[in-house]
């Protein structure tokens, strides 16, 4: 199904659909049957790894999706001024595992990206995008994590030829030094860009720290959007999840802030339904409405079935392809109030 309208206009009228394949997510192949399905429920931005292979199968998906009679939606890149838990990965060495542990790790893994089989031990590495949820879970206390900051330089050549025409930064509160050396090397890129977004989480001063960062990146030839990261990496374990990014974008958009304002960590199935009831949506929006909604760990694994269905490019096996754009627009379509219905592709 096409998107309803352009990603720009869909962003203007509260009805933007992000998905977040994760900023150190690198499974080149879940990343590409992922942004396909997505890109055809009528996803408007694709958020990937600053890694050029992951960047490539998102932009193939999409052009598959077009082909297919899908919209086109806004490639994204992440990066970070800092240590964030969104450019990490664990590590820990399966040998020194004890013979009777219950793998508790693996159990509670939402990427399945521990292995203990004859032909892999440990962690899947392109698979891990540094949730954290095995950390306290070991018994033996062996899993560590380690940094996989986002290089900017890398993808510059990307943005200038239109490849990715998005961009987020990650930031903390009170990282005022390490922003602007960031904003340093970005700035001069976002003639280029049609969005950029600021992704923070809550903190002591946040809001402050919030009004500094606009009043640092104005003025801006592109759309701004604040990335409220209430729980981040969180939407896949429960309700709950979602009422503290609700929260927070409740606080940003009392700050009144220039740009847009968009949900993102502990977002699920419930989100847009709590949305509406509370007027924060349309079509009972007051002035202050969130713009849109983006959804990681927990559109994932509204698909995760389909990847054990098949191991090949879901657009060669329709019958797959076809339910898994079915799930993606059990998520996509609330958001965007259209039906839920759709043509079969292939």
């Amino acid at each position: 199904m096409p998107n309803i309208a352009t990603p720009l206009a869909a962003l203007r009228q509260h009805r933007w659909f992000k998905l977040i394949n994760g900023a150190s997510f690198q499974d080149v192949a879940q990343v590409y049957n992922v942004t396909l399905a997505y890109s055809l429920a009528g996803a408007d931005c694709i958020d990937v790894a600053a890694d050029s292979a992951v960047i490539q199968a998102a932009v193939e998906a999409v052009e598959t999706a077009q082909r297919l009679g899908g919209g086109r939606p806004l490639i994204m890149v992440s990066i970070n001024d800092g240590a964030d838990p969104h450019f990490r990965k664990a590590t820990f060495d399966p040998r020194q595992c004890p013979t009777d542990c219950e793998r508790p790790c693996q159990r509670i893994c939402p990427a399945a990206a521990i292995s203990f089989t004859a032909d892999v031990q440990g962690i899947l590495r392109d698979r891990c995008y540094g949730c954290g949820r095995c950390l306290p879970l070991c018994p033996a206390g062996l899993i560590q994590t380690y940094e996989q900051p986002a290089a900017f330089a890398n993808i510059t050549p990307l943005i200038q030829a239109g490849t990715v025409q998005a961009l987020e930064i990650h930031t903390q509160p009170h990282r005022y030094d390490a922003f602007y050396a960031l904003w340093q090397q970005v700035q001069p890129w976002t003639g280029y860009l049609k969005v950029l977004a600021i992704s923070c989480p809550q903190g002591e001063e946040v809001i402050s720290y919030l009004r500094w960062l606009s009043e640092l990146i104005q003025p801006l030839q592109c759309e701004l959007i604040w990335q409220a990261d209430g729980r981040p990496m969180s939407g896949d374990i429960g309700d709950g999840a979602t009422r503290a990014t609700i929260q927070f974008g409740q606080a940003i958009l009392e700050a009144n802030l220039p740009g847009f304002v968009q949900l993102a960590g502990g977002t699920n199935g419930h989100t847009v339904a709590k949305l509406r009831a509370m007027g924060l949506l349309p079509p009972r929006a007051t002035a202050k409405a969130i713009a849109g909604v983006a959804y990681g760990s927990y559109a994932r694994k509204c698909l995760a079935v389909f990847h054990t269905m098949a191991d090949q490019p879901w657009q060669t096996v329709p019958d797959i392809l076809n339910a898994a754009v079915a799930a993606a627009a059990a998520l996509v379509h609330p958001l965007k109030s259209v039906p839920s219905p759709l043509a079969p592709y292939g």
